[in-house]
């Protein structure tokens, strides 16, 4: 495996050396002819300036307004990397606008802000946003990244999404939908404790809980479980007990909140769920260790252990929740319809959808492969119908 990561580090440093990134700009209107410059540019392009200055709506059919994103960052939050800054995102965000463009046919433009200010990147996104038919907020850590989405989404008259929450709580709920189908449990009083408050964590918790209202969820952040008894919590968990998302009675550590669950689903870091803990779980436990790239267990020990259904953020073990089975299509099917809004209807839309390509679930195939064609239609066509 050391091999295997050594060879991909190799190899994509020299590729992004030779191409001088991933994604460039590809023209629809050539320059070849006079008319074609008196016609795109000067004198034809005033009458499209006007017409689109007196009538902003139209912008959408008029420009590149109608099928393009902006993939913003500060770099504060990187994958497993941590806060490296808008330099170090900036490939990450590239990698995003080649997704986008690969699987949804969408012109995805990365930009990195050089500012950890929350009000900061919301003026900057909002200055951009006459640009673009959608905001895709990325690697931007918590709790700002709660407070800029909202801001935005009141702000905008376009689609915003924070991806790092919402791609994977949708991903993570349609493995979860055909998890239980194969261990035959019930959403219905069930329990699942999330390791983890982050934007993934809170994401998930709320998701899973307008999926299924009678759902009991624990949630722990570095200090053990969040209850209404703790001193030390963030506005943004607080909401969390207030809204009853989750359940908050008594406090304790992973191990004792752990005992007699039937869901673990980690968006934290590598290594604090062991075999014991997993053998205290009621039987047929369903695991979803989704710290990328070092989980919280290793699929492998995971099932040793007993789990049932083990799912993971690595591309190496099956059931991979990967974000791009997502935010493509949401994006897609939201420009499509012209909305305004991603709500939660139409991620939980999103989650069904994928859940029902999988249409004979079995441990190692709850979820669709990114290389699934069919995935990125599917999911758009789901979010256009809400």
């Amino acid at each position: 495996m050391k091999k295997n990561k050594n060879n991909f580090d190799k190899k994509a440093l020299a590729a992004h050396k030779k191409f001088g990134g991933k994604v460039g700009l590809a023209l629809k209107a050539r320059l070849k002819t006079q008319d074609d410059w008196s016609t795109y540019y000067t004198p034809g392009v005033a009458a499209v300036s006007r017409y689109v200055a007196e009538n902003p709506k139209s912008a959408r059919e008029y420009t590149i307004k109608k099928n393009s994103v902006a993939v913003v960052s500060n770099g504060t939050a990187v994958l497993g990397l941590g806060d490296i800054g808008p330099y170090g995102a900036l490939p990450v965000m590239e990698g995003k606008g080649v997704i986008f463009k690969e699987l949804a046919d969408i012109d995805a433009f990365p930009i990195v802000l050089d500012t950890k200010d929350p009000d900061e990147v919301i003026k900057t996104v909002e200055y951009i946003a006459p640009t673009f038919g959608g905001i895709n907020l990325e690697d931007i850590k918590a709790p700002e990244c709660f407070y800029i989405e909202d801001v935005l989404k009141e702000k905008l008259d376009i689609p915003v999404m924070h991806d790092d929450q919402h791609g994977t709580a949708v991903v993570a709920l349609a493995g979860l939908i055909n998890a239980y189908k194969i261990t035959k449990r019930s959403f219905k009083n069930s329990w699942v404790v999330i390791s983890g408050a982050g934007a993934a964590g809170v994401a998930v918790a709320r998701l899973l809980k307008y999926h299924a209202s009678d759902v009991n969820i624990l949630m722990l952040d570095s200090r053990g479980v969040i209850w209404k008894g703790r001193k030390d919590i963030a506005p943004y968990k607080k909401d969390l007990i207030k809204e009853k998302i989750i359940f908050a009675e008594e406090g304790g550590d992973l191990k004792k909140a752990i005992v007699e669950a039937d869901i673990f689903i980690g968006v934290s870091k590598p290594n604090v769920l062991t075999k014991t803990m997993i053998r205290s779980m009621n039987p047929d436990p369903i695991v979803f260790a989704l710290s990328n790239p070092n989980p919280e267990v290793m699929p492998d020990v995971a099932r040793d252990a007993g789990a049932a259904v083990v799912a993971t953020g690595r591309s190496d073990f099956p059931n991979q929740v990967n974000n791009a089975l997502a935010f493509p299509g949401i994006f897609r099917g939201a420009l499509d319809a012209g909305t305004t809004r991603i709500t939660r209807d139409m991620k939980l839309a999103a989650a069904k959808a994928l859940a029902r390509l999988v249409k004979k679930p079995t441990t190692n195939k709850i979820i669709p492969s990114v290389l699934d064609k069919k995935v990125t239609p599917a999911v758009a066509r789901a979010v256009r119908k809400q």
